[in-house]
């Protein structure tokens, strides 16, 4: 069974990270394609424009941020590809740029997951 973590993606990479996943539609500020050190970039996967400058990391939105995003993912063919796919890996971490620890996309897509 695969576990999923979160981590912020300006947090070095460590050896229990494992299988490293960016799940953010645009590149992080600052951060270079070596020092993320990643496996995958599911930038396809990450909510839409749309919903992401709608949710703008208000916390207030968070539950119904939380609700449109999980239909995205339901109906993102991508997603479900992702999530048969890092099956195959014992561990699995979510990278986000965001600066908020609660209350961003990586912690949807993890429920999600699980």
């Amino acid at each position: 069974m695969t576990v999923y973590k979160i981590k912020r993606i300006y947090e070095s990479p460590t050896s229990d990270d494992g299988y490293r996943v960016l799940v953010d539609r645009l590149w992080p500020r600052g951060i270079s394609k070596e020092r993320a050190a990643l496996d995958e970039w599911a930038k396809e996967i990450a909510p839409t424009n749309e919903l992401r400058q709608w949710f703008n990391h208000d916390p207030e939105k968070f539950t119904e941020f939380s609700e449109r995003y999980t239909k995205e993912l339901d109906e993102n063919p991508a997603a479900i590809k992702a999530r048969n796919d890092w099956t195959n890996h014992p561990i699995v971490t979510l990278l986000y740029s965001a600066k908020d620890a609660e209350f961003n996309q990586a912690v949807v897509l993890k429920q999600w997951l699980e």
